[in-house]
């Protein structure tokens, strides 16, 4: 298996492709890392498990997602995520990213 390096970073706001919302990405995965059981049940499109997936913060919502890379585009807006957990993975917001609480990778 060759090394796959992720397109998105930690505190990059994203577009889901297929969902159309916006979000903050809080975490990320070189390959899929979730169970055979969610994968089968909710990953209805079978996103490649051996590229990078992504824990997202859902902007006007208290959701989190865990989203194949292929199914998300850059957010051109630069406008903030509204996100209960926000503040939890990140300081502060600037130039249209978020950065990470002190402390944290």
């Amino acid at each position: 298996m060759t090394l796959q390096h992720a397109k998105f970073n930690i505190g990059q706001l994203i577009t889901h492709k297929l969902f159309n919302y916006r979000g903050v990405i809080v975490d990320a995965d070189p390959v899929f890392q979730g169970a055979d059981e969610w994968y089968d049940k909710v990953a209805l499109s079978r996103p490649p498990k051996d590229k990078p997936w992504y824990k997202v913060l859902v902007h006007n919502s208290d959701q989190e997602t865990y989203v194949a890379e292929r199914n998300l585009d850059r957010d051109a807006s630069r406008d903030p995520v509204n996100h209960p957990m926000v503040n939890a993975y990140f300081e502060r917001f600037h130039n249209g990213q978020y950065l990470h609480t002190q402390g944290r990778n």
